[in-house]
This record gives C-alpha cells, structure tokens and sequence, in this order.
C-alpha cells in the first residue's frame, strides 16, 4: 500500500520543500510553536499558486487561538468564516478539530463540515484528547469527515497499537493518517501498522535576535534535510 506523506509548514520555503520531495500534501499553518493557527487567505492563495498543476493537495489547519479545543460559539462562528475564505482561495480540504464534555464536538463539526462544501475535511490531533472509544471513527465518518490525524495517544511511538487498532477496524470508512513526534527511529514501525498516511513537520527552530526583547525570538522552519530523509525512510529509497 502506498501511504501519503503530509508536510505541516509555515511558510512557502516549506511549501517549495514538500513539491521538490513529491509530497503529496501539505498542512498549511501558522505558528507551529504554539501547535498551529489558521493561516492568512494570502498565504494560502500564493500556495495554491505556487503548486499549481503539482497535485500537491493544499489543506490548510482552522484553528482560531492556541490552546485547548473546546471553543466558545463566536470561536467556531469565526472558523467557519475562515474555511469559507480558505476553500474559496483554492484550498483542496481543510483540517479542523473541536470537542465538548471529552468528545467529538458534532454541532460545531457540522457547522465546519457544511462551511467547507465538497472540500476534503481532515479532523485533527483534538481526536487524541477524545475519551477512549472505539466508534470514535464511526463518528467521524458519519459527520462527513475524511481523514483523521492522531497519534494513538500522547505520540506516535506510544500509540502504536491504539493506531494498529485504528486501521484494523472492519469497514473503516475514515483515513487514518498518523502523525505526532514521528522521527526517522518510528516512521517504519508507522508503516507496518497500515496508516493511510504520515504527517510530519520536520521543523526546526530559528533564534531571531530582533524579537528577542519581547520574548518572541525563534520561529519554526521546515527543515529541507531532515524532511528529505523522512520521505526517504517512507517511500523504502
């Protein structure tokens, strides 16, 4: 089974890094040091642009604050006004996440998952703060979703077999894409499980002196080499 390799990025550098390495999609993000937030509709309209006629899938992250995922309705109100924006720049899917009482927020999935329209919606690493269930996928299929990023737990190499157990479902009608703290030494037990695909970001931090006085001195950057060597280990070169 070939399995799809997702880069997390930042920026168009890291855009330009997962096309040169035939990725086969990218979560589009800001501020990977606080876990993601939703992109500007101009970072996403030079992505789509700069990928065009690739095939690069372009899936940018709806995330209004850092934090937890338990959102206020004026919070998911404002997601589904960026997944609008978003999908209306070209994005091909969007990744999006929200809980209430330690399970699947549906009212505001619903809300997200009718903003995006026939665009792919990926549920995101919220799913890994979801009370253990195994209908977990069951839930997510129903709402429309098409994919789901988790790592089994608090990383990938812990949730290994809570991931087995997620592929091995009978009638899964969700992707399972791995990702969380995958590494060079567990992204070929991640295959041996079955995902669907891998998410990864292969970033690394750069000190900026220039913000150094208010705290905010380093930001996240793809790291072209360490990337190179992940989607080598996957693809088997």
């Amino acid at each position: 089974m070939t399995v799809a390799l997702e880069l997390a990025v930042t920026d168009l550098a890291g855009v330009r890094v997962a096309l040169d390495l035939g990725m086969d999609r990218v979560e589009v993000c800001g501020a990977l040091e606080v876990g993601g937030l939703t992109p500007s509709p101009a970072f996403v309209e030079r992505t789509v642009a700069l990928a065009a006629g690739s095939g690069l899938g372009i899936h940018p992250l709806i995330r209004v604050r850092a934090g937890g995922f338990v959102y206020a309705d004026d919070e998911v109100a404002i997601m589904a006004d960026d997944v609008r924006r978003l999908v209306d720049a070209g994005a091909d899917g969007v990744v999006v996440g929200a809980l209430r009482d330690g399970a699947v927020d549906l009212v505001a999935l619903e809300l997200l998952r009718e903003a995006a329209g026939d665009v792919e919606v990926t549920f995101h690493r919220a799913v890994d703060a979801v009370d253990a269930s195994d209908d977990v996928l069951d839930v997510l299929a129903d709402a429309g979703v098409t994919r789901v990023l988790t790592a089994g737990g608090t990383d990938v190499s812990a949730g290994l077999e809570r991931l087995r157990a997620l592929c091995a479902q009978p009638g899964r009608r969700v992707q399972v894409m791995a990702g969380g703290g995958v590494t060079e030494e567990n992204i070929g037990a991640l295959l041996e499980v079955g995902v669907d695909a891998i998410h990864f970001s292969a970033g690394a931090r750069v000190e900026d002196p220039s913000a150094a006085a208010g705290g905010y001195g380093s930001h996240h950057v793809t790291d072209a080499d360490r990337a190179r060597r992940l989607v080598s280990l996957a693809r088997g070169a």
